[in-house]
Order: C-alpha cells, then sequence, then structure tokens
C-alpha cells in the first residue's frame, strides 16, 4: 500500500503545490510506514520529486490529456489508485484539483476532507485539521472509509527536501471517449512573469489607481520583488486588466506568503478569497476602508506617492544585500 499523490505540471514543468504535496505526503508516509507514489501527466523529466520524497512515478504520457478534463483525469487517478492500492489519496487545492477531487472521491467510494492545514492529528482514527468559514475558523474531520481523500489547503504546509530513491514506471490507464464528453474551446492565459497560481507574493490593484494607465506602478512594484500582478473585481470587469488577474471569492484564491493589496477597499468577497494568505499589507487613502481590519500591516496614504518610495527603499536594499 502506498500513499498516492497527483503532481500538477504545466507545459510539463511541475507546478510548486506538487513539492508541497510531495514533502506532506512523505511525512504521512513515515508515519504510517508505507512510501509515496505520484502520477503525472504529461510531465517532462519527473527525478525532480524524488528531492522531496516520492519514492515511485506513474508516468502517463498520452496527447488526449494534453488538455486539463476533470472527468478523464479524475479516471487516471481512480485507476492509479486502484494500481497501487492506496488508501489514501492527497490532492492539492489548486483550480483543476476542486475538480478532480469530488470526483475521484465518489469513484473510488472515498470520504474527502477540503481544505485541510497541517499534517493529521491522528491516523487512527484519522482525523485531519480544516480550515472553515472563509478561514476564519477550523474544525476537525474524521475520515472513517477504507479509502480518504484529502485536498490539502495551498501553501499550508511547506515545501521540505527528504531525498528518495525514485523509480519510474510508464502507466497507460484505459481512457474512453465518454471521458471527453466536454471539451475546451479556449483557454485564457495570464501574461504575467510569475503567475498567482505558484507565486509567493501578489501585488495586487484596485479602482483607486484609477485607470489602467497608472498599472506601470503594480507592475514594476511586483518585478521588484519578484510577485505577480492580481486586482480586484471591478478592475477586471472594467477590462483594465484580464479576468486571468481577478482574485477573490468569485475570482482565484490565492494562499501567497505575502499579499499587498493598492487601492483595494476590501470588499468581503476579495477578504475571503486572500483571507489564506500570512501576510497582508494594504495601502490606501480611507482609513475606515474594511481591508484594514484584515490586514497585518497597512499604510494610510495615496498609492501614487507611497509606491514609487516603497519600490525606490527595494531597490536601494536589493542593492545593498
Amino acid at each position: 500500500m502506498s500513499i498516492l499523490i497527483y503532481a500538477e505540471s504545466v507545459e510539463g514543468k511541475f507546478k510548486k503545490v506538487a513539492f508541497e504535496l510531495a514533502s506532506y505526503a512523505k511525512k504521512v508516509a513515515e508515519s504510517l510506514g508505507t512510501t509515496v507514489t505520484a502520477v503525472t501527466i504529461n510531465a517532462g523529466d519527473v527525478s525532480e520529486l524524488s528531492k522531496y520524497g516520492v519514492d515511485k512515478v506513474l508516468k502517463i504520457t498520452n496527447d488526449k490529456l494534453s488538455g486539463f478534463s476533470a472527468k478523464a483525469y479524475s479516471d487516471v487517478i481512480k485507476q492509479a489508485a486502484q494500481k497501487e492500492a492506496a488508501k489514501l489519496v492527497i490532492l492539492s487545492s489548486t483550480t483543476d484539483s476542486v475538480y478532480l477531487a469530488p470526483l475521484v472521491a465518489v469513484s473510488l467510494e472515498a470520504g474527502f476532507a477540503s481544505n485541510v492545514v497541517g499534517l493529521p492529528l491522528s491516523t487512527s482514527p484519522f482525523q485531519v485539521r480544516r480550515s472553515a468559514f472563509s478561514n476564519k475558523a477550523f474544525n476537525i474531520t474524521e475520515i472513517s472509509s477504507e479509502v480518504k481523500i484529502i485536498g490539502l489547503a495551498k501553501n499550508s504546509y511547506g515545501i521540505f527536501e527528504n531525498a528518495s530513491t525514485l523509480s519510474q514506471e510508464d502507466f497507460n490507464p484505459t481512457i474512453g471517449d465518454n471521458d471527453f464528453e466536454i471539451k475546451v474551446e479556449s483557454v485564457e492565459k495570464g501574461s504575467g512573469k510569475v503567475s498567482i497560481a505558484d507565486a509567493d507574493i501578489v501585488v495586487s490593484g484596485g479602482r483607486g489607481l484609477k485607470g489602467p494607465e497608472n498599472w506601470g506602478m503594480i507592475e514594476e512594484l511586483a518585478e521588484v520583488l519578484g510577485a505577480a500582478t492580481a486586482c480586484s473585481k471591478p478592475v477586471s470587469d472594467l477590462d483594465w486588466r484580464p479576468h486571468s488577474e481577478h482574485v477573490g471569492q468569485t475570482g482565484k484564491p490565492v494562499a501567497a506568503n505575502l499579499y499587498i493589496a493598492v487601492g483595494i477597499s476590501g470588499a468581503i468577497q476579495h477578504i475571503a478569497g486572500i483571507n489564506s494568505s500570512k501576510v497582508k499589507v494594504v495601502i490606501n487613502t480611507d482609513p475606515e476602508a474594511p481591508f484594514f481590519k484584515v490586514a497585518d500591516y497597512g499604510i494610510v496614504g495615496d498609492a501614487f506617492e507611497v509606491v514609487p518610495k516603497l519600490i525606490d527603499k527595494l531597490k536601494i536594499f536589493k542593492a545593498q544585500n
């Protein structure tokens, strides 16, 4: 019996969450006295997974799976779990895996716990801590089914090297035409240098920037910090920025180590979508802006004065360090 993880990749390269899953699974495997198997889909070099504790990779290469299909991918993961007799399947909380997890759970008749934070509190009975109410509370969930599935909250455990000897196996699961009843017509990709999904730092702008012509300072601040750029829903709705940068409860969830909000008042939907971020900084002219109530650090001031000064100070700091 092995613990199975789905190591997500894009254009052949693993996402950061794949290494967090591997790190997490290795620690759980050590407590259970078992190994970690990863299933990959059209990934390139999989050897990097061995740095983080993966013992075996089921490597799938199939052109039919070049575009994400929740039904097809969930069927593949199910077959991998059955092949390895896995009693614990660990997925991430990315957009793709949020679609996958319930389908995999149904197909394996498994109990599923989403938004898991931290290692299991107990393995017999199997209990995990989960975030709830937009990360305002936690609950303890017990999974009693024979096969268990957990969705690890992004950036909740961390990435830790724990080298193992890796074996690779080409895996050819059965894929039927009924797995592709839903077809992808188009894909909108973000244009930023750093994707929101993998970013440790996110710099986000709102209507306080007054127009798309002022976005240069957001991009410059992001470049200095090595961060991804993002925006609030109104900014996306006004077509100042692409929808791929819209973060919040109705956009992309963000769980960055540092989230900087510039000119964003802090609607409840936005706060809910970024509340998992570890450190939140807000820059706003309105001292009564709701964002200040949840921010770790706040600057009351004009973004057009504050941000350029912040950029200058960061450039000096980087030059000296």
